[in-house]
């Protein structure tokens, strides 16, 4: 499993009976986790007082509950890197911080490159992984669906000082846009890609991770440069194994090497709390 302990402002307080509760810099959330089947050894809101939490409905979705009133956001840092979180639907909070041990990968390879490193990141969410590669000296073409999150990731991309590295955004169906991409002989060196389990695209396209990530992933190949440095893919589907991801890069990437692994966050129980999977490609030697 991969973690990464450079978080000045998240911690995992404590896990159990479904939930985790959770330090965000100044705000404690507890929020619902699938992964959270044990017990917790005393009620977790006995260990601190949260601010906010998630209930979850029993006909689908849910609602936060507040216990004080909280900022309508605010910032918090991974190395020297920031970003904005608040309650948002669907128990999210705008981050993912367990992705952190992906960044932390993906700028070690952009810096290791001693090149300039063109990254494509699709279903790119609020853009964490935007400011990671800017940060190491890559340029990134930022591709999601959803208007209101392209703006949460410019938003953290000048949070981090990084307005003026090279960046485009795109809001657009994922493979649409590579298509176009593949047709305009547009090529990138590295490709990250974080997917929904089902999602839709800016005019309804309808996305299932299981019926079309390969075909997907196929077509990404045809968009890497003749020299491609890596191609990242995440996975926060349950059920979903390493080798899961494993197989798909390889068959869809086949010269290169192949690395898969969870993603996880360190508790203060001294546990480590899993988060999904991921997969590396690279085209050179294995990155552990």
């Amino acid at each position: 499993m991969k973690i990464n302990n450079d978080w000045k402002d998240y911690r995992i307080i404590a896990t159990g009976d479904g939930e985790k509760l959770e330090r965000w810099k100044d705000v404690v959330l507890l929020r619902p986790d699938p992964q959270v089947i044990w017990h917790a050894e005393r009620p977790l809101l006995e260990l601190c007082k949260a601010d906010a939490r998630y209930i979850r409905s029993s006909s689908g979705g849910g609602h936060w509950e507040f216990e004080r009133k909280l900022p309508e956001n605010w910032v918090v840092g991974w190395k020297n890197l920031k970003f904005r979180v608040r309650p948002m639907n669907f128990k999210h909070t705008g981050l993912f911080p367990e992705q952190a041990a992906n960044w932390a990968t993906m700028t070690d390879l952009i810096e290791r490159a001693n090149r300039p490193i063109s990254v494509l990141n699709l279903f790119a969410y609020t853009g964490g992984a935007t400011v990671a590669c800017l940060s190491a000296g890559a340029s990134v073409c930022h591709v999601d669906a959803a208007k209101n999150m392209v703006e949460m990731a410019k938003d953290n991309v000048a949070l981090s000082g990084l307005s003026d590295k090279p960046v485009r955004y795109i809001v657009d169906d994922c493979r649409k846009f590579v298509k176009r991409e593949i047709r305009r002989g547009n090529r990138y060196d590295a490709i990250v890609l974080d997917p929904p389990s089902f999602g839709r695209g800016a005019s309804g396209e309808e996305w299932k991770l299981e019926r079309d990530i390969h075909d997907f992933l196929r077509l990404c190949a045809e968009v890497l440069s003749d020299d491609p440095l890596f191609v990242l893919l995440n996975s926060y589907t349950t059920g979903l194994q390493p080798a899961v991801l494993s197989n798909l890069l390889k068959l869809s990437f086949p010269r290169g090497e192949v690395t898969s692994y969870e993603v996880g966050l360190p508790t203060d129980e001294g546990t480590v709390l899993p988060c999904g999977a991921s997969g590396l490609w690279t085209k050179g030697e294995k990155h552990e």
